[in-house]
């Protein structure tokens, strides 16, 4: 909308009032849900001088005077929450606002609100639990949730795209998003054809009956998720699904740093590759984690998208008060 002038209705929120004041109660809710649980609220810069390098997200960037170079906005808190967890900090968790680029559209908004918290001594599949019970607390008492269903990626693709996520050639991807109307450019690769078939043609047929949780990701899409051992190896990672929407994306926190740049650095080689912004490693997070980051789970979920459940609403626009459009 730049350059145009506004509506005159687009002063107004597009979120009803009623919906303003529920979303009210329900971060209420989430912190006496942390507080019970004895996590400690932090808070950390939204402005920083390392980037995001995954090529699944687009980081914001803005100058301010005085600094060298142009300073990123989060797109999570991971990084600078993981430096004070390896500082001493136990349980965290953070309510906060992070932005993405190139993500405007019916449930997206470059700028949304996130619940972010880290769990000592859990692995993935005990934070699962802690995510099911956060959940349904805050649905309640609007809705009442069926008992979660858990499901493995490759299960999932078999289920609803008859593809075997572990031995499926890029042909065969290929063919199964073709045999369903999607298209599959050639110039996407294996890991991009597997994303294509769980974001349309997957992931919206999840969580239709009871909240999903979709785990054990191929090893390739780990992002900052240790691996389990296993032929073949799979990611601790997952993501929660309801009424075909991902709602949360959690991980047993890989605690090498070694490892770690080195997943940066494959990220930036990617990127590089296909001609895409090459964002600073956060140094710092390498620095914490070479210092060492205690054995946790961590996960993310999107606030406004468990808003937008609460209510029934059919976009994103009608569980905050201002997007994008409105801004």
């Amino acid at each position: 909308m730049s350059g145009q002038p506004p509506r005159d209705e687009d002063w107004r929120p597009s979120a009803s009032l009623e919906t303003l004041r529920l979303r009210a109660t329900m971060l209420a809710d989430a912190r006496a849900f942390f507080a019970e649980r004895g996590l400690l609220e932090v808070e950390t810069p939204v402005l920083g001088h390392g980037g995001v390098t995954d090529p699944q997200i687009e980081s914001l960037t803005t100058r301010v005077s005085g600094a060298a170079a142009p300073l990123y906005l989060g797109t999570s808190p991971e990084f600078a929450m993981k430096r004070l967890l390896a500082a001493g900090s136990g349980d965290i968790y953070q309510i906060c606002r992070v932005f993405r680029d190139e993500e405007s559209g019916r449930w997206h908004n470059p700028e949304f609100t996130m619940i972010e918290w880290y769990r000592l001594g859990f692995d993935d599949t005990a934070l699962m639990s802690e995510v099911e019970a956060l959940v349904a607390r805050l649905l309640a008492p609007r809705r009442r949730l069926a008992r979660a269903e858990r499901l493995s990626y490759c299960e999932a693709l078999r289920r609803h795209a008859g593809v075997d996520a572990h031995s499926a050639s890029l042909q065969e991807l290929r063919a199964a998003a073709a045999a369903r109307g999607i298209e599959c450019g050639s110039e996407l690769d294996r890991d991009e054809a597997l994303d294509l078939l769980m974001g349309l043609i997957v992931g919206p047929r999840l969580g239709l009956e009871a909240p999903c949780f979709i785990c054990d990701y191929p090893a390739s899409q780990a992002s900052l998720a240790r691996l389990k051992p296993g032929d073949p190896p799979v990611a601790a990672r997952f993501e929660l699904y309801l009424d075909g929407l991902e709602l949360a994306n959690g991980f047993h926190e890989l605690c090498a740093a070694d490892e770690q740049r080195a997943r940066f650095e494959r990220d930036l080689e990617y990127r590089r590759d296909r001609g895409r912004g090459l964002p600073a490693i956060d140094e710092r997070l390498i620095s914490a984690l070479g210092r060492g980051l205690p054995e946790c789970a961590g996960v993310a979920l999107g606030f406004d998208r468990l808003v937008a459940l609460a209510v029934g609403a059919d976009r994103l626009a009608q569980a905050m008060a201002f997007p994008l459009e409105r801004a």
